[in-house]
């Protein structure tokens, strides 16, 4: 029975400099979304005058929109053999909309700019994972996503630390936040574009081809479609971080205050997906999803007893613990079980499963809120973990594809 583990060998000791730019990349343009995502809602319904319906179906609307674009992007990288510039482009269009948030008077052009920014995030995500994958050492390919996917989450976790600064400051003035948002966007951009190097790829005179094509499917193989099951499984198992800050609010916290709940969620998952990363270079991979789902479901239990703020601190904690764990796992899994000239369309699919499972997520748990309560929630987030845990028990052995 496979454990998708990496074996030592002579590694390499230290990173490319281009991983380490790549993480930097993600930090500047998550600090720069999370100011903006952490208060949207707020302002939406505070300012603009939307209701939560509103709010979800911008959200929806915004998430679906992402999906369409995350399988063609990452094929189109490998068509192309090409992948720094398609993330130019997808980091590009994520920076230009946050001008938008800030000069928003309707929900409309909100609706526009969130369209916009997911299309960017659509394009620039399967070519980025598959460029690390590329740029990494084999033996160090869990150390370089956990790498990036950890200093991605510093800026998940100081984009909403700073617009909480800034709302104190400037006394809830969200568009003064908006503004300061457009900074680290625009320098994320700039770093991408000059610090980062794409080596180059082997082609061995084969002719250009549609990756999505049947046969080029057939290739992927068993393993890597059981990474992406076992992917969408977790992500039903963990609906959207929305709802963490609807059971924040529900302990009264002052408005300014809430972002804080993505602090702390993110705080634990930079300083553990790092770690993690290195720890799946050496040793089992489906031990550490075990544990993952282990920590999600003490998360979910938390969540469900309590909304003090002391709870909800510890529950937030407890699931940035589980991403940290299994997010930079996942990607390592699915960059080992695709061929090398494949890698941009198989994080494509991979990404499309896991948003296609995040909507359909969030949906339930919205429905199962509104209907019987935020404890209720939590509490079938858990069990559908126990559901994930046994299927991981029973999965049939298999052997993975090459990776080239």
């Amino acid at each position: 029975m496979v454990e998708f583990s990496t074996p030592l060998s002579d590694a390499p000791r230290r990173l490319p400099s281009s991983i380490w730019a790549l993480g930097f990349v993600s930090m500047l343009m998550d600090v720069s979304s999370e100011m903006i995502h952490s208060l949207l809602p707020m302002f939406m319904v505070s300012v603009l005058g939307a209701s939560a319906l509103t709010v979800g179906l911008v959200e929806g609307a915004a998430e679906a929109t992402a999906l369409v674009t995350k399988i063609f992007s990452g094929a189109l990288s490998d068509y192309l053999g090409k992948r720094k510039w398609l993330a130019v482009i997808g980091y590009g269009l994520g920076a230009i909309t946050k001008p938008l948030f800030a000069m928003a008077s309707g929900i409309g052009l909100i609706l526009s700019a969130r369209l916009i920014d997911r299309v960017g995030k659509g394009i620039r995500g399967a070519p980025r994972d598959a460029l690390v994958a590329d740029l990494a050492p084999p033996q160090m390919r869990g150390a370089a996503f956990g790498l990036r996917q950890s200093l991605d989450t510093v800026g998940a976790f100081g984009g909403p630390l700073l617009a909480v600064a800034l709302m104190l400051i400037w006394s809830n003035d969200f568009r003064a936040v908006f503004w300061v948002a457009v900074i680290p966007g625009a320098l994320a951009v700039a770093l991408l574009i000059f610090g980062v190097q794409e080596p180059e790829r082997a082609q061995h005179g084969a002719p250009r081809a549609n990756p999505i094509r049947w046969t080029n499917l057939q290739r992927l193989g068993a393993p890597y479609w059981w990474v992406v099951i076992v992917g969408a499984f977790f992500t039903l198992a963990r609906f959207s971080e929305a709802f963490l800050v609807l059971r924040a609010q529900q302990g009264g916290l002052r408005v300014a205050w809430v972002p804080l709940v993505m602090v702390a969620m993110n705080a634990v998952y930079a300083l553990a997906a790092y770690p993690f990363g290195k720890l799946s270079d050496r040793m089992p991979h489906t031990r550490l999803l075990r544990l993952g789902l282990v920590v999600l479901i003490a998360a979910d239990l938390v969540l469900a007893s309590s909304n003090h703020w002391r709870v909800v601190v510890a529950g937030v904690g407890l699931w940035g613990l589980h991403l940290g764990i299994t997010q930079g796992l996942l990607a390592t899994m699915v960059a080992d079980t695709a061929p090398e000239d494949l890698r941009g369309t198989a994080f494509g699919f991979f990404n499309l499963v896991s948003g296609l499972a995040m909507l359909v997520a969030s949906l339930v748990a919205g429905l199962l809120w509104d209907q019987f309560g935020a404890g209720f929630t939590f509490g079938a987030g858990a069990a559908f973990c126990v559901l994930t845990l046994l299927g991981l028990a029973l999965r049939p052995p298999l052997t993975p594809s090459a990776t080239g």
